[in-house]
């Protein structure tokens, strides 16, 4: 191969490198945004209910757990795969959660979307603590739980949860 032709090939390379990177710098500038809730009283509601049902599966609480888990309940989770029963749901968390395992919220971390005519989206990160493992180090990890509002009463429809 000649000069000019490997000139060519390194100049046309260079020259689509320069949208990546400008969309890289973009997404930089996303990622260093501050979040604001669109709607915050909306946001105020969420959080709350974030942590009524983070108490209610902390203290083992089904029956608190349940009456927030719509009936159609899809709970993605990254390790087990999907659950759609709801039942299934709750029983793996009080065979293998309840009285082991302890979840905290990172502070400001919450993020709440707004979906027109439906409910919102919860984004966040929090941490697990195994209860028989006092000492272990845990990371934080990602959770989207899509919320449903039904003539004003809130439930889970969907659990994405990330480890």
């Amino acid at each position: 191969m000649n000069i000019k032709k490997i000139t060519t090939i390194l100049v046309l390379s260079f020259l689509g490198f320069i949208p990546f990177l400008q969309a890289q710098e973009t997404y930089k500038e996303v990622l260093e945004t501050e979040y604001v809730p669109i709607d915050k009283e909306l946001f105020s509601t969420i959080v709350a209910l974030d942590k009524e049902y983070f108490d209610a599966y902390n203290s083992c609480d089904m029956e608190k757990q349940k009456s927030l888990y719509d009936e159609d309940l899809e709970f993605f989770h990254d390790k087990g795969g999907l659950s759609t029963s709801k039942q299934d749901v709750l029983t793996a968390i009080e065979e293998n959660i309840c009285g082991k395992v302890r979840r905290t919220l990172l502070d400001g971390s919450i993020e709440v979307y707004p979906i027109k005519d439906y409910g919102a989206i919860e984004i966040g990160y929090h941490k697990f603590y195994n209860n028989q493992e006092p000492n272990a180090e845990s990371k934080a990890s990602k959770f989207i739980l899509v919320w449903k509002n039904e003539d004003g009463k809130w439930l889970i429809t969907k659990v994405i949860s990330l480890h």
